[in-house]
């Protein structure tokens, strides 16, 4: 094959760090329709936090790579044209539910009805957008085709890659996780694995199908979906019966072959979006899934079950719940990590407020601006507002997201003499808090 182009479509948590790993062996366009997260990284600077500017800079080129002959390095632009000469497109853009729940492609059709106009003969189109099984081919492909006027596994080839990235870890990085690949055709397979396998250290697995490596993506969140909604199951029980929790799961776990989930509020852009999407291809073939939706109800009461352990531990305390002053930590949906899609802790923050509380939100990671716009509620990233700190205690703390600055305050110094601390996540000293989820 000749010299790659790639193009990567989509600049968020999945395609900015892709596209810096193939930018340090291939002549790379990173494409986006967000004007000004294109400008913030072509100045270097990455505002999800995935990349360190240094080394996002380290492989930034001034002009496109396409038109320049550049054999290596990334080049970020919001116009097609800068994509046209690409021969490799990948997309990345997300694929979210509906306030039904109901899967939302928008996103994977406009992004293939762009490279579909630039589309040309011999071109392969790579989806990495989680998906059910046969979106590929059946959603994907026919705007490829009706945009660049071009047939399918003759002019243009297709594949799926699923990706694996997990936002906020800088242990498993993109390069460090196996990648499942697939192609359209046996022959274009083998071009994919060959070309992920170039850039990921942790090596590829070829599957035999699109259908099978896109059913294999889907699953790997159900899955821990499915385990995560037994242990929520198995805290709503132990707390009627006045059991902790995490002690039980302690002891469970000196088994070999006891799986170690914990209990927890599941958001995010995965695991709480993703068995929607199984679950939606199963109806549409006639089947209905009892336990993945059962596990999708379950994790999304978290939040309100939360919160009412809360209230339930204030009357306990003689606190008037009516009034009284919560400070919830944590906004994101998970620790470390800036990102605030489909975060769950704002269940809890809203619960509260229903219930009467007066909540203030403290999150280091957090955009403030961004969680105003996107939840409705005001979010401090400083403790150096520390009016919010000093100027009085607060009659109850709760811990919603586990980050690590958060391990690091004393937290009995921000509640008043009847206050209370309830752990959410799980990861203070047992003897420092009032109540672990």
């Amino acid at each position: 094959m000749k010299q790659q182009k790639i193009a990567i479509i989509g600049l968020g948590y999945v395609g900015l760090p892709l596209a810096r790993l193939f930018a340090t062996k291939y002549s790379v366009v990173g494409f986006d329709i967000d004007h000004k997260r294109v400008n913030e990284l072509q100045d270097g600077i990455d505002c999800t936090l995935e990349i360190e500017d240094s080394i996002l800079q380290s492989v930034l080129l001034d002009a496109n790579p396409f038109c320049n002959k550049q054999l290596t390095g990334l080049f970020c632009s919001s116009k097609d044209e800068d994509i046209k000469d690409a021969n490799i497109y990948i997309i990345t853009v997300p694929t979210p539910v509906d306030k039904h729940n109901h899967p939302d492609l928008r996103p994977l059709y406009r992004s293939s009805e762009t490279v579909g106009r630039v589309l040309k003969k011999n071109d392969i189109v790579i989806y990495e957008s989680t998906v059910y099984p046969g979106v590929t081919e059946e959603e994907c492909v026919p705007v490829l085709e009706k945009a660049s006027c071009l047939k399918f596994n003759e002019d243009f080839f297709v594949g799926y890659s699923p990706e694996r990235i997990n936002p906020g870890d800088k242990e498993h990085t993109v390069d460090k996780i196996l990648k499942v690949t697939s192609g359209s055709t046996p022959e274009i397979g083998k071009i994919i694995d060959d070309l992920y396998k170039s850039v990921i250290s942790a090596g590829t697995h070829l599957a035999p199908t699109i259908k099978v490596a896109e059913a294999s993506k889907v699953i790997e969140n159900s899955q821990r979906d499915i385990n995560i909604a037994f242990m929520n199951e198995l805290a709503k029980i132990f707390s009627l019966m006045d059991i902790d929790t995490h002690d039980v799961l302690e002891a469970a776990g000196t088994k070999w072959n006891f799986l170690k989930f914990k209990p927890g509020l599941v958001g995010g852009h995965c695991i709480g979006v993703d068995p929607f999407y199984l679950a939606q291809k199963a109806q549409d073939i006639g089947y209905y899934s009892e336990l993945i939706l059962a596990a999708r109800r379950l994790n999304d009461s978290m939040g309100a079950f939360v919160a009412s352990q809360v209230v339930k531990l204030m009357i306990k305390n003689d606190i008037k719940v009516k009034g009284a002053e919560v400070l919830n930590l944590g906004i994101t949906f998970k620790e470390n990590c800036p990102d605030i899609r489909n975060s769950k802790a704002i269940d809890v923050v809203t619960s509260l407020v229903d219930y009467g509380a007066i909540v203030s939100t403290y999150d280091p990671w957090a955009n403030s601006t961004e969680v105003s716009e996107k939840y409705g509620i005001n979010c401090f990233s400083d403790l150096k507002l520390n009016r919010l700190i000093t100027k009085q205690k607060f009659d109850v703390v709760i811990l919603t997201v586990a980050h690590q600055q958060f391990l690091n305050l004393n937290l009995k110094n921000l509640i008043n003499e009847k206050g209370l601390i309830y752990d959410v996540k799980g990861v203070l000293m047992k003897e420092d808090v009032d109540k672990r989820l």
